[in-house]
């Protein structure tokens, strides 16, 4: 395991350990080993599996889909600026997205196609095609 590869693991981990049990609406049921949620309780809040949990919080499956990635930062209660830290230690590693896609004034201009921009670039002019209809 690299250390790209642990470091969404890490992640979670920390922002799971800096949860309380009250603040996300749940009963604190004695003591605790370590501090924050318990896996289950994550699991449960974001609608994942304990065992998907803990692959994710050890490394050993560093692929979560955008909608996985989403769910737990929705749980983990994560600022805008975590969500967007989440998103890029995720995307290091295979590409998931978890942001909305850039507003298009930030975009870069590009050809509507590529068809389009070789039509253009060989000089032909797209026409009409008639039919003895008119």
């Amino acid at each position: 395991m690299t250390t790209d590869e642990s470091s969404l693991a890490a992640f979670l981990r920390s922002r799971r350990e800096r949860l309380k049990p009250e603040q996300v609406g749940l009963a604190s049921h004695g003591r605790r080993r370590t501090p924050g949620l318990r896996r289950g309780e994550l699991a449960t809040l974001a609608g994942l599996s304990v065992e998907y949990l803990e692959r994710l919080e050890q490394g050993r499956d560093t692929n979560p889909s955008g909608a996985v990635l989403t769910a737990l930062a929705d749980a983990l209660h994560l600022s805008v600026e975590e969500k967007q830290h989440l998103a890029l230690l995720a995307m290091r590693q295979h590409s998931a997205t978890l942001l909305p896609a850039p507003p298009r004034s930030a975009m870069i201009r590009a050809p509507a196609c590529a068809t389009s921009w070789t039509v253009r670039a060989a000089g032909v002019q797209p026409g009409r095609h008639r039919t003895r209809r008119g």
